[in-house]
């Protein structure tokens, strides 16, 4: 029980830091790591029930071949590719805020350097050094919230065109 509230005294220690930058940071990366594993589980579970009805839905069908046909299958194709690319947006919305929010940490650690310096004129060294840590620790965690948002949404998106691709393939209009 003490190493967890070393551990919870050394995280609030770090959040301090930061500034209040840094508590938006990490709810941001909350947020998105929320979203990337909602659609990690969708695409393991949810997706081939998805698959499965559409396809269900053609093999139904007596004729493949006419216009109306292809408008059905396009139609879809369109709803599970819809499902497919849910919070995909967002996802890459809170990639692009990452780093601006790090920028936005670095303003404001600044800012309270400025102010130490025009206070003290320099002379508090330990002030100015707390600047310097709230302007540097939400800038590279901004970095670190935007390269791993990149890396998952990179995957994903493969992930989200290869299975619309397959879905197309499987929906075959030879009959």
């Amino acid at each position: 029980m003490h190493a967890l509230n070393d551990a919870w005294a050394a995280v609030n220690a770090f959040m301090a830091s930061g500034g209040p930058v840094l508590l938006l940071i990490a709810i941001l990366t909350f947020f998105m790591w929320t979203l990337i594993f909602e659609r990690i589980f969708y695409f393991n579970k949810s997706l081939k029930g998805d698959v499965q009805g559409a396809l269900d839905q053609w093999e139904a069908r007596p004729e493949r071949k006419s216009w109306g046909a292809h408008q059905i299958r396009y139609a879809l194709i369109s709803r599970v590719s819809e499902k497919i690319q849910d919070n995909m947006d967002m996802i890459q919305a809170c990639v692009s805020l990452a780093p601006l929010f790090g920028l936005l940490g670095t303003v404001w650690g600044m800012i309270n350097v400025f102010e130490v310096l025009a206070i003290t004129g320099g002379g508090d060294a330990k002030q100015m050094a707390s600047g310097v840590s709230m302007a540097t620790i939400p800038t590279m965690a901004g970095m670190v919230t935007a390269l791993s948002g990149v890396f998952a949404n990179t995957y994903l998106q493969g992930k989200a065109e290869r299975e619309t691709q397959l879905l197309e393939d499987h929906l075959t209009m030879d009959h």
